[in-house]
């Protein structure tokens, strides 16, 4: 391993002075002697350190689950061949755990005058930013005895988004959507709440739908189709308190609700509705508002990927006033939060009255799957109180769902992997009967 400039010196001149005051150490000295003036030679060769330049360029973010490519042009404008170990740091959730070290260090062999494009591939394994800060370099001689190091700032940020895997429903819910507005023929009264336009019968179409009067004005059975009302406004709020720092699988709730309100946001903004986003628990995380159709996704995960759970319980009145202050109109209120009993009771069902006034509000949470596996477990006395422990848990959810409902909430209560398309079905639902 070869030595740093400061390591190199001091043992050449600790040897050398040993020499001088031992006598009984002159033949060392004569064995090792040579090989310090190596090591010298080696470090007087090797390229200073401080006047390699660097510069960074790259992606400034990546969604979670890919990759993201940072490069970094080493210039080398001394007058000697840099040989380079160069560790590009970053925090250790950039990569998943055991390849940092690989994936953090570059080697370079640069001629005088030239430069060399180091590129650090980044796997992130949380949202947030991940920061950069400094570059460290060795550099070292043509022997490879000793090296000089130092280190340079070149700070680099990359955002890491929400993964949005639920995008995988879109194609389903856009066909959905398009029946609820008129574009295939399988659209029946009823199933939208404004007057679109008239086409003629087709078999298999409900007669109620028939308009008989322009069917009088000419020689062909006419029938109505209809349309969900549009430009309607959506908010939906991110309960960020302490429930929702809470693993469920593999990820926080925080996350899966992240992913449930981007499959809504982005079907809403393509059936032509307003969506704003409210990140809340004792004082706003994130808003985003008045945000144009093509503008709501990239707006939404670039607000939802610095935020993380605070380990606090949510102001739930404070919440709701900051709610009512944003949907001003009639408005849908997606709150994505706990179905646990005692937060519910003690916190939304008193501001409930406030927000169903003039609102519909749908509160939607995300089930544990393992209370599900453990109410069907049997084999021991364990698992058997495991079971009714589970099966507890499950009554109380269901109760507080129903309280919920008998104040006019529409309530989806779903696993982490149903939660975005159930609380998409529940959107089109509203819109389909005219609710929304």
């Amino acid at each position: 391993m070869a030595l740093t400039g400061r390591t190199a010196l001091g043992a050449a001149l600790g040897a050398i002075l040993v020499g001088l005051l031992l006598p009984s150490w002159t033949g060392v000295l004569a064995v090792e002697l040579p090989l310090l003036i190596a090591i010298l030679y080696d470090l007087a060769l090797a390229a200073p350190v401080n006047q390699l330049r660097f510069t960074r360029s790259g992606d400034t973010s990546v969604r979670l689950g890919e990759h993201a490519y940072v490069d970094v042009l080493v210039a080398n404008p001394t007058r000697r061949k840099s040989r380079l170990q160069v560790r590009d740091a970053w925090p250790p959730s950039s990569w998943p755990e055991g390849t940092a070290e690989a994936a953090s260090r570059h080697r370079a062999s640069i001629a005088p005058g030239e430069q060399r494009l180091l590129t650090t591939v980044l796997h992130p394994t949380r949202r947030g930013d991940r920061r950069s800060e400094r570059i460290t370099v060795r550099s070292s001689g043509p022997l490879g005895l000793a090296a000089r190091q130092g280190s340079h700032s070149v700070p680099w940020t990359v955002r890491v988004l929400p993964a949005f895997n639920s995008r995988k429903h879109l194609p389903a819910k856009l066909a959905r959507l398009r029946e609820l507005d008129g574009r295939t023929s399988i659209l029946t009264r009823g199933e939208g709440t404004e007057f679109d336009s008239l086409r003629d019968y087709i078999p298999g179409d409900d007669t109620r739908s028939i308009d008989w009067r322009a069917t009088a004005r000419q020689s062909t059975v006419a029938v109505r189709t209809w349309r969900p009302e549009r430009d309607r406004h959506i908010l939906v709020v991110l309960d960020t308190g302490r429930t929702s720092a809470g693993r469920v699988g593999d990820a926080p709730r925080l996350d899966t609700a992240m992913d449930a309100a981007l499959l809504l946001a982005t079907l809403a903004s393509r059936a032509g509705d307003r969506i704003d986003l409210l990140a809340y628990d004792r004082a706003p995380r994130a808003t985003v508002k008045g945000r144009a159709a093509h503008e709501v996704l990239p707006a939404f995960v670039s607000a939802m990927a610095p935020i993380e759970p605070a380990l606090v319980e949510s102001d739930t009145r404070a919440l709701a006033s900051t709610a009512l202050r944003m949907a001003r109109h009639q408005s849908l209120l997606v709150l994505l939060t706990g179905l646990e009993a005692s937060p519910v009771e003690n916190g939304l069902l008193p501001v409930l009255p406030l927000l169903t006034e003039r609102h519909t509000v749908l509160v939607a949470s995300i089930a544990d799957p393992r209370i599900a596996e453990m109410a069907g477990a049997r084999g021991d006395v364990d698992a058997v109180y495991e079971a009714a422990a589970a099966a507890r848990t499950q009554l109380e959810r269901k109760q507080t769902a129903d309280r919920l409902r008998r104040h006019g909430v529409v309530v989806v209560d779903a696993l982490p992997t149903e939660l975005a398309p159930a609380l998409a079905d529940a959107y089109l639902s509203l819109k389909s009967t005219g609710r929304l």
